[in-house]
């Protein structure tokens, strides 16, 4: 009986490993921020194509439509406002091979940069970094938010071949904390 359960629960994972395998980095995809209220903001566009050694490169295009222009710290943002929070958009500022592979997905995330601020307060809170790390589902990609201090990049890395956000610089920010809860890509 024991090995019965096992084998089934093998092949339940199995089977979860192929569907998410079957969503495919080619082509066209949303960029969606989900709200706690369940409501959707389509913020983009990524085009995905395949370039060898099971290497993807990617085109990220924000759609400006879905976002408001902010003038914070002598600087334009564009930010999506929801219940109180305004989350703004932070483009990475240095060169980046825009690539990802099925399991590494930091590129792509460091494109996807943003930082939370309240509508009352003043200037670019640049301690306030959002970081949605990036995981394949059978749906598509899913990001769960992570605080960082995009003050680390204020300065050009010391490495540019690695992205600078390691998991180490990024801490999980608690559920429902954000008006904005997750980031998807389908």
């Amino acid at each position: 009986m024991r090995l019965a359960r096992s084998s089934v629960v093998a092949l339940l994972l199995a089977l979860h490993a192929l569907q998410a395998a079957g969503w495919e980095l080619a082509g066209a995809h949303k960029v969606v921020l989900h709200a706690r209220d369940r409501s959707r903001v389509e913020v983009g566009s990524v085009q995905f194509k395949p370039v060898g050694d099971d290497r993807y490169s990617f085109t990220l295009t924000m759609d400006h439509r879905a976002f408001a222009d902010h003038f914070l710290s002598m600087r334009e943002f564009k930010c999506v406002s929801g219940s109180g929070e305004i989350l703004c958009h932070v483009p990475y500022p240095y060169p980046r091979p825009d690539t990802v592979t099925r399991k590494d997905f930091a590129w792509l995330e460091h494109a996807l940069l943003f930082m939370f601020k309240l509508p009352n307060e003043f200037g670019a809170k640049l301690w306030n970094g959002v970081y949605f790390s990036l995981q394949l589902t059978d749906a598509g990609l899913a990001g769960k938010p992570q605080a960082i201090d995009l003050n680390a990049i204020s300065a050009p890395p010391a490495r540019t071949d690695m992205p600078p956000y390691r998991p180490a610089l990024r801490d999980d920010i608690p559920p429902q904390a954000r008006w904005f809860t997750r980031l998807t890509i389908e």
